[in-house]
């Protein structure tokens, strides 16, 4: 082989070296697969202590949400009505679905700018994310509400790491420990803990106290965040992940003990989940999963 080829064929060589690293730390594939081995290799032991997502299967897969053409967004349960609270972010509403994905109630939602998560913090109260504005509005909601004005609402607006559309996509709350976690999508992808928001209607402000776990955020190897689970039994987060096809589910150290793939042949599923965009977990363990347009998902241990 002449000199002029052999230095070509190592320039591809080196080219092709370089994209596939590239390609790995841009997909977290190093992480990833990493994690993957760990979590079988350490099945035995985290099994007992944890969520365990391998053993959930696909129940309800792919159901169109009758009534909701697109931007179905977020979920949360409500333990108190025994149903879950999703919202649409085209033209703005509140929905309330019955645990087997259909509409029971629409609320218009008036003056929020792009609505992207939706977390239940106590009987008929509720958060609010408004991604751009990287805003929170705290709601309230009983059976003769007709709309949800945000003017009227209580607003935290924390404006960190303002980034256009890749701001606050995900939700979840502590109920005990009075914290709420709140998801940044990505570029970077973070988790913040707000303490102090939000507040009793007839209180006074609290001190409001955000934090981040830079250890945890830097480890997780999601491409991007698009909803929270917090668990009150285990004390860990689920982390749901649009692009990388994925719920994680964190330890109280934030490290990733366990995964469930949202990829056609995984638990069940026929097709890949297209777009997951909320997630939501009842008292039982089942988990709901709302993707856009207008997609529901249940997935329950053991099938």
């Amino acid at each position: 082989m002449r000199p002029v080829y052999k230095w070509l064929l190592a320039a591809l060589v080196g080219t092709a070296l370089l994209l596939t690293i590239a390609a790995g730390q841009h997909y977290r594939l190093f992480e990833l697969t990493w994690f993957q081995l760990e979590q079988w290799r350490q099945a035995d032991q985290r099994e007992a202590a944890s969520l365990w997502l391998p053993d959930y299967r696909a129940v309800i897969q792919g159901q169109p949400v009758d009534g909701i053409d697109d931007d179905l967004s977020a979920l949360t349960f409500d333990p108190d009505r025994n149903s879950l609270i999703a919202i649409t972010n085209g033209n703005p509403q509140l929905l309330e679905l019955s645990l087997d994905g259909k509409i029971l109630r629409a609320i218009p939602l008036v003056g929020f700018g792009d609505p992207e998560a939706i977390e239940y913090i106590a009987r008929g109260v509720y958060v609010i994310s408004d991604e751009r504005l990287q805003r929170l509005l705290r709601v309230e909601v009983d059976e003769h509400t007709e709309s949800i004005d945000a003017a009227a609402s209580q607003q935290l607006s924390l404006g960190i790491g303002q980034n256009g559309n890749k701001g606050f996509e995900g939700l979840a709350y502590d109920v005990a420990g009075k914290r709420l976690f709140v998801a940044k999508e990505r570029d970077p992808v973070r988790i913040y803990e707000v303490e102090g928001f939000p507040y009793p209607e007839d209180g006074q402000p609290l001190s409001i106290h955000v934090s981040e776990n830079v250890e945890r955020d830097a480890d997780l190897f999601l491409r991007d965040l698009s909803s929270l689970q917090y668990d009150e039994q285990t004390g860990h987060l689920l982390a749901l992940s649009d692009e990388s096809r994925l719920v994680v589910e964190l330890d109280v150290r934030g490290k990733a003990i366990s995964a469930l793939s949202l990829k056609a042949g995984d638990h069940g599923l026929e097709r890949d989940v297209p777009q997951a965009e909320g997630l939501a977990m009842g008292p039982d363990g089942t988990i709901y999963v709302v993707s856009e347009p207008n997609l529901f998902y249940l997935f329950r241990r053991g099938g």
